[in-house]
């Protein structure tokens, strides 16, 4: 594992024993006696080419909790925003003698691309519509958390799963690690062929989360789609956002679950995301600085003896 680029490919054991680490992180990060040496002397740089809030700064404090150098690159202001080409911005990175690269970009294949040219362990932060492996690792986390493992639990994902790369590498994630997958939402916002993913598809909340142990929401992207996919943020909420009559077709333990950012009364009620037992969006959060400690240490490693 030189790179993290995608879940998928990944196999049972590799996923194990990333979560196994980033459980001993959240530990470590509670009591504060997180190892400032792992990665003293080495340089992670986080090249976003698209807006983030909790990713990249979660990343920023991976990094910083285990004594890593940090740059945060703004490509807004960059040689990118004035005609560089990724090639030449690889080139660029290369001569800087970074060890970690965390990259986002909006098209998909990009964070693969630049972990051929240059030397550094690249993390994918998201690409386009294709995958966010880290987000993935971390909603895996926060539910083996609560539940003790993801072998058959029923997890529905729910939304706009044709334009999120969250949804593709919880596919992926959650199929290896034995759990079953529900597609849910419009048919204008699922993927064509998605039963080929490995998940069982549901154009209706009620069929779709009947039973389900765990409701994972997605954001709608209304700055990816075309128009004429969703009537209207009020209609599809009616038909799609989670509220409390919808949640109650789900077990009456099921996790609720969302990567941010939320549109509230969009996506979901506020009641629901908000709910002190059922909600685990704050706590996914706090697995995702876990979890991406747990990937700069191991891909440090692998660096190191490279």
């Amino acid at each position: 594992m030189r790179h993290l680029l995608a879940i998928e490919g990944m196999h049972r054991p590799q996923i194990a024993s990333l979560l196994d680490l980033a459980e001993s992180y959240v530990l470590l990060n509670r009591t504060g006696k997180t190892p400032r040496d792992r990665l003293r002397g080495r340089t992670l740089i986080n090249l976003f080419f698209e807006d983030s809030t909790r990713t990249r700064t979660s990343f920023e404090l991976a990094g910083k909790r285990l004594g890593a150098d940090v740059i945060n690159m703004t490509v807004s202001t960059s040689s990118v925003n004035k005609g560089e080409t990724l090639l030449d911005t690889a080139a660029t990175l290369n001569a800087m003698n970074c060890d970690l690269l965390v990259v986002r970009h909006a098209s998909s294949g990009a964070p693969a691309l630049l972990a051929q040219k240059v030397d550094a362990a690249v993390i994918n932060a998201g690409d386009g519509t294709h995958e966010h492996p880290t987000q993935a690792l971390l909603d895996a986390l926060t539910i083996r958390r609560h539940r003790g493992s993801l072998e058959n639990l029923i997890v529905a994902i729910c939304g706009d799963v044709l334009h999120s790369r969250v949804a593709r590498s919880n596919i992926h994630l959650l199929g290896a690690m034995g759990a079953r997958v529900r597609l849910v939402g419009p048919p204008t916002l699922m993927p064509a062929a998605a039963e080929r993913l490995g998940a069982e598809v549901f154009h209706d909340m009620a069929s779709g989360l009947a039973g389900a142990d765990v409701v994972m929401m997605l954001r709608l992207q209304l700055e990816r789609m075309a128009r004429g996919l969703v009537p209207s943020a009020r209609e599809y909420f009616r038909f799609y956002g989670l509220d409390a009559q919808k949640l109650a077709c789900a077990r009456p333990d099921a996790l609720v679950m969302h990567p941010g950012p939320m549109n509230r009364g969009v996506e979901i009620d506020s009641a629901v995301a908000d709910h002190p037992t059922r909600s685990v969006i704050r706590e996914q959060v706090e697995m995702g600085v876990a979890v991406r400690m747990a990937v700069l240490d191991v891909l440090s490693r692998v660096g190191a003896n490279a």
